[in-house]
C-alpha cells in the first residue's frame, strides 16, 4: 500500500537499517547477539516440575489433525493466535479493538518465516484452527490480508495488521519458560493496551499460555490406567494381566464412547493414508526457495511399473516412498497428522503403511492397537522430557517418532508389553543426540529425508525386539528417556531449531 512504506521490507531488514548496520557487518553481528544469548538460555532448565508428570493425555493429544509445515512453528502459534482472539470475543473486548500487535520470540523469531509462523498466526486471529482449515484457502486469505493491511480478528472485527509493524520477530530475545515464546497485545483507538497474553508452543501442537500449567489435564481427572514412567506402566500391564493396547483402550473410553474413539482413530489414519496418497501424485519444487525436488511422486510411478520386482530391500523402498510423501505433502504446507510432531508426521505413518501392506491380517483392530500403543509411548517423552526440537534437538521429534513406531509395530507383530518396551528403547537409544539444524528454517533438508530414515530405524527397532528377543534388556526405557532429556540441556541451543549451526550453516558456507 502507498501509505505503508515498510511493506516490502522484512523486519530483520528494519531492524538492520534503525541499528545503523550495513550488510557487510549485519551478519556477524547477528549470529554474535544470537549466541550469546543462546549460551545464557542454555543455562536456564526450561521444564519445570510442574510441567509434565500430572498431565492427563489422550491418544488425540499425541496426534492431531492440522496442517504443515511445523507443529511447534506452525499449528501451536496458530492455535495460541485463536485462543487468544477467542479470548477477545468471549470478554466481548472485540468491538474496542483498533489494532493487533504479535512478537515473536526465540526460535519462532528465528526459523518462523521459515516454517509459516507468519501465515499461522494471521490464520489463527482469523478465529481459523489446524484441524479446519482448508488448506487450498490459505494463500489467497493471506494475499486478502497482505494487501488490505487488516485482518478478520475472530472471524468478525476487521482490525489493521500490517506485518512489517504488527508482526514482530525478535531474532535475539528469548523468552525464560521456552524458546518459543509469542506475545499477543490488543489495542484501542488511543494506543491503550485492551488485552496481552503470552503463549509457549511447547511441541507437538501444545500450547501453555504464561502463568498456567504445562498440561492437557491433571491428576484430579485421572484415567482408570495412570502411569508416569515405562516401569510403572509395565507393572501395570502385569498386575492386571493387560496389554498396552487394552489399559490404552481403558483409558480412551473413559473419556468418551468406545465407537467414538474407534470413529477417532480411524480419522486419524484416513488422513495419514490420504497424505500419503496425495505425496504419491504430487510433483514439482516444494516451496521456500531451497529448489527441493519432491521425489516420491516419482519414486511411486516405478512402483507401479514394476509391482512384482524381485528386489528383497523394496519393501525398504515402500517405507521411504510414504515417509517421503508425508514429509513432502508437510513441507507444502498439507494437511498432515501431527505425530507427535510436524517435522516427524511420516515416520509413524509409513511404519503403519508398511504393516498394512506387507504383514498378514493388520486391519482396523491392528491399526488401533498401533496408533494406541504409539501413544502411550509418545506419553512418557511428553510427560517426562519433551516433544520439542527448540529444547531436545530433532531426537525430541525424529527420535520421538521412531520410538513410538517402533511400539506400536512390536504390538501389531505380537509383542509382548517387554517386547514392546524394548522395541521403544531401542528406536530412541539410536537416535541420542540428534540435532535440529533446518537449512534455511525450512522443514525440507534434512528433515524430509530423515523421516525415512527414522521409519527404517522404527522397522529394525520392533523387528530385534519382538522376533529376535525376548523383551530382556540392559537400558530400559525409562533410563534412555531421562538420557534424552539431559541430552538437550546440555546441547547448545545453536542445533535446537535456530537454524544457527550445523548443516544450515554450513550448507550456506558452501
Amino acid at each position: 500500500m502507498a501509505d505503508n512504506p515498510h511493506l516490502c521490507m522484512s523486519t530483520h531488514d528494519i531492524e538492520l537499517r534503525q541499528s545503523g548496520l550495513d550488510a557487510s557487518t549485519s551478519h556477524e553481528w547477528f549470529l554474535s547477539s544470537v549466541i550469546g544469548r543462546l549460551r545464557k538460555l542454555d543455562l536456564l532448565r526450561t521444564r519445570s516440575e510442574e510441567q509434565g508428570s500430572n498431565m492427563r493425555l489422550s491418544v488425540f493429544d499425541l496426534f492431531k489433525i492440522g496442517i504443515g509445515p511445523s507443529s511447534s512453528h506452525t499449528v501451536g502459534p496458530m492455535v495460541a493466535a485463536n485462543r487468544f482472539a477467542s479470548g477477545l470475543r468471549q470478554a466481548n473486548q472485540l468491538p474496542g479493538v483498533k489494532r493487533v500487535q504479535v512478537d515473536l520470540y526465540g526460535s519462532l523469531a528465528l526459523t518462523g518465516r521459515g516454517h509459516a509462523t507468519d501465515i499461522a498466526v494471521l490464520l489463527g486471529l482469523a478465529g481459523e484452527q489446524p484441524a479446519e482449515v482448508d488448506a487450498d484457502c490459505v494463500a489467497p486469505f493471506v494475499e486478502r490480508v497482505r494487501q488490505s493491511c487488516t485482518l478478520p480478528l475472530a472471524g468478525e472485527k476487521r482490525v489493521e495488521f500490517r506485518e512489517p509493524t504488527d508482526l514482530l520477530f525478535h531474532n535475539t530475545e528469548f523468552l525464560p519458560r521456552h524458546p518459543n515464546g509469542i506475545r499477543f497485545t490488543a489495542f484501542a483507538e488511543g494506543g491503550e493496551t485492551i488485552a496481552a497474553e503470552t503463549y509457549y508452543s511447547v511441541g507437538g501442537g501444545f500450547v501453555v499460555r504464561d502463568g498456567d500449567a504445562d498440561g492437557a489435564g491433571q491428576e484430579d481427572d485421572a484415567p482408570q490406567f495412570m502411569f508416569h514412567s515405562a516401569s510403572e506402566l509395565l507393572e501395570l500391564g502385569r498386575e492386571h494381566r493387560l496389554s498396552i493396547t487394552e489399559m490404552m483402550w481403558a483409558n480412551e473410553i473413559g473419556r468418551r464412547p468406545r465407537e467414538e474413539v474407534g470413529r477417532g482413530l480411524d480419522r486419524i489414519w484416513s488422513v495419514m493414508e490420504q497424505c500419503i496418497e496425495r505425496g504419491c501424485r504430487t510433483g514439482g519444487v516444494l516451496p521456500g526457495g531451497l529448489g527441493v525436488q519432491r521425489r516420491a511422486a516419482a519414486l511411486f510411478r516405478t512402483f507401479n511399473a514394476h509391482p512384482a520386482s524381485p528386489d528383497p530391500m523394496a519393501a525398504m523402498d515402500w517405507v521411504s516412498l510414504c515417509a517421503l510423501a508425508v514429509n513432502e505433502e508437510n513441507a507444502a504446507g498439507g494437511r498432515v497428522v501431527t505425530a507427535p510432531t510436524n517435522g516427524a508426521a511420516g515416520v509413524i505413518p509409513a511404519v503403519l503403511a508398511y504393516a498394512r501392506r506387507f504383514l498378514p491380517g493388520v486391519g482396523r483392530d491392528a491399526t488401533h492397537s498401533y496408533l494406541l500403543t504409539a501413544s502411550a509411548i509418545g506419553m512418557l517423552f511428553k510427560r517426562n522430557a519433551s516433544l520439542s526440537a527448540a529444547e531436545m534437538g530433532c531426537q525430541g521429534e525424529i527420535g520421538v517418532a521412531c520410538s513410538m513406531a517402533a511400539a506400536g509395530l512390536a504390538a501389531i507383530m505380537g509383542g509382548t508389553n517387554d517386547q514392546i518396551e524394548n522395541a521403544a528403547e531401542i528406536g530412541m537409544e539410536h537416535n541420542l543426540g540428534l540435532t535440529c539444524d533446518p537449512v534455511g528454517g525450512l522443514v525440507q533438508v534434512p528433515c524430509i529425508e530423515r523421516n525415512a530414515m527414522g521409519a527404517i530405524k522404527a522397522i529394525n527397532a520392533a523387528r530385534l525386539a519382538v522376533l529376535h528377543g525376548d523383551g530382556t534388556h540392559r537400558v530400559p526405557l525409562d533410563r534412555v528417556i531421562e538420557t534424552m532429556r539431559q541430552t538437550g540441556l546440555d546441547m547448545h541451543s545453536r542445533y535446537k531449531e535456530t537454524s544457527l549451526g550445523g548443516l544450515a550453516l554450513n550448507m550456506i558456507n558452501c
